[in-house]
């Protein structure tokens, strides 16, 4: 179905393909992936995961079976998903990112070029 497809960066990407490549993880217990707004107004993947373990690890363990543009930008590590009356994830209810975790501290020109 089309509904779960995102275009980020020009690229094409089914966003149950990324949840299945968590959930093949052992330390991920349950896993939603989903688009928000970054600082810039573009559009960027955000998981949101259900694990005992760090996120940076998933994130590197992502790197490794996924192409570079379908690796999310946030793995939100909660402690249950919210649901709506009907037993869905209610997206609308998962927590904003913290946008200033991806934000690299400004580096000033070292010299003229």
């Amino acid at each position: 179905r089309k509904d779960h497809q995102v275009n980020i960066r020009g690229f094409r990407i089914e966003l149950s393909e990324i949840e299945a490549q968590l959930l093949a993880l052992s330390e991920v217990k349950e896993a939603v992936v989903t688009t928000v707004k970054d600082a810039s107004d573009q559009d960027a993947l955000a998981a949101y995961v259900i694990t005992d373990e760090e996120t940076t690890d998933l994130k590197e363990s992502l790197k490794r079976t996924l192409p570079d543009y379908m690796v999310p930008s946030w793995i939100i590590k909660l402690d249950q998903l919210p649901m709506t009356a009907n037993g869905k994830v209610d997206l609308k209810a998962l927590p904003a990112p913290d946008m200033e975790a991806n934000q690299t501290a400004y580096e000033a020109p070292r010299d003229e070029v």
